[in-house]
């Protein structure tokens, strides 16, 4: 936790994994989270992975750690307008809603607009035309699973991780800060609309997959585990220990082939070709079905502690394939060494909990917060930020419009 974001409120009514990252980037700096839930607890209060005895979702402590939780009946007309008093409460830090409910719903802009006029508001969405989308049915659509996997595997292939929704949750948060900036300037509110599937398709036209097939006039195949235009791949050990190495730059390049003894080999296969490798990593990859082989051999011939040692040295970019139990068992780059990461009591249990991802370098980095009960804010914010009297809130708990 930092503080860079200190005094700044945010309150969100979101549930999957844009929504509620989004607003967890800004937590982690430092503001306030508000996030309100359904009574009964929302889509994702019990999504996979599930905490073992207790069956907590690990997923929803994931997303909402150092958040502030409010448990509403959105059901009753009461208790959306008290969804409603939160995304608009007043305070000049105030007023920064972030949603994936649907634009013409109960938290539409407009309605919301009418109670405070310069709210800032960023709704992340499925499609630009409001129909419901998730990540995997929008990536299937963007092409993304026809270049993934084995090139002779006829059917696309799925990607595990949700991409979309994790750049999606990133950039609303840049979008989010940046509309507050200027209502700080100007004074003018604004709905940002963030469709996953514009995340997707600007994201491949940034990576200029766009204009490969516009001007290319084909799609691109699946490579298996090559690298798509230059040399990397995984490759297998004399002691069955499995390396994925790439070289992009003519130094990585040069730094792989040096490493592994074959600039020899590799110079008889470029005066053969009448090219070079080092100059152009394309070629590396056209001409990979030449090269593969003096590169298996190579991998067969060491075992991976011999060969790590050598390409540490050499400068080689590599990494090691492992399950990621044995990394948080024992990958101190990435777990248990990592300062990012701090053992945190949450409701599930404890276990390694991630902080900020930056780091502000020079400055303490505060520990990371636990994860909320679902409601467990309900009345400090209540009386906090809306303002409400002991008497109203227990008139509230009573007829089961808030709990916690």
């Amino acid at each position: 936790m930092y503080g860079l974001l200190k005094g700044l409120r945010v309150v969100e009514g979101a549930a999957f994994i844009a929504g509620p990252s989004c607003s967890l980037h800004l937590a982690q700096m430092g503001a306030e989270v508000i996030r309100f839930d359904d009574v009964r607890g929302g889509p994702d209060s019990r999504r996979w992975p599930l905490a073992p005895g207790s069956g907590a979702s690990l997923y929803w402590e994931g997303l909402n750690k150092g958040k502030k939780s409010v448990a509403i009946d959105l059901s009753k007309p009461e208790g959306r307008e008290l969804a409603q008093a939160l995304a608009t409460a007043a305070g000049e830090n105030g007023g920064l809603f972030v949603t994936n409910y649907p634009p013409d719903g109960f938290l539409a802009y407009e309605r919301l607009k009418a109670l405070r006029g310069d709210l800032v508001c960023l709704r992340v969405m499925g499609w630009a035309d409001g129909k419901p989308a998730l990540d995997y049915t929008v990536n299937c659509a963007v092409g993304v699973p026809f270049m993934t996997g084995p090139a002779d595997w006829p059917e696309p292939v799925n990607h595990a991780l949700p991409a979309w929704d994790l750049l999606a949750g990133a950039y609303g948060a840049f979008a989010l800060l940046a509309a507050e900036r200027r209502r700080r300037e100007t004074g003018a509110g604004v709905e940002i609309r963030l469709p996953l599937s514009d995340i997707a398709a600007a994201s491949l036209g940034h990576l200029g997959q766009v204009a490969e097939v516009a001007l290319g006039g084909e799609d691109r195949h699946k490579t298996g585990n090559d690298l798509y235009g230059a040399f990397g791949r995984d490759f297998t050990t004399a002691d069955g220990k499995r390396l994925m190495v790439t070289a992009i730059t003519p130094r990585q390049w040069s730094s792989l082939v040096e490493a592994l003894g074959l600039v020899a080999a590799v110079a008889d296969l470029e005066a053969e070709l009448d090219m070079s490798f080092a100059r152009d990593e394309g070629l590396r990859f056209i001409h990979r079905q030449r090269l593969l082989p003096l590169f298996v051999d190579a991998f067969q011939a060491r075992e991976a502690a011999t060969l790590t040692a050598a390409f540490d040295a050499a400068g080689v970019t590599w990494g090691l394939y492992q399950t990621l139990s044995e990394a948080v068992a024992g990958d101190a780059r990435l777990f248990t060494g990592n300062p990012v990461f701090a053992p945190a009591q949450h409701p599930s249990g404890a276990y390694l909990t991630p902080g900020a991802i930056g780091t502000l370098a020079g400055e303490p980095r505060g520990a990371p917060p636990r994860a909320p009960r679902l409601g467990q804010h309900t009345d400090e914010v209540l009386a906090e930020v809306l303002g409400l009297s002991g008497g109203e809130i227990g008139r509230l708990r009573d007829a089961g419009l808030v709990a916690g």
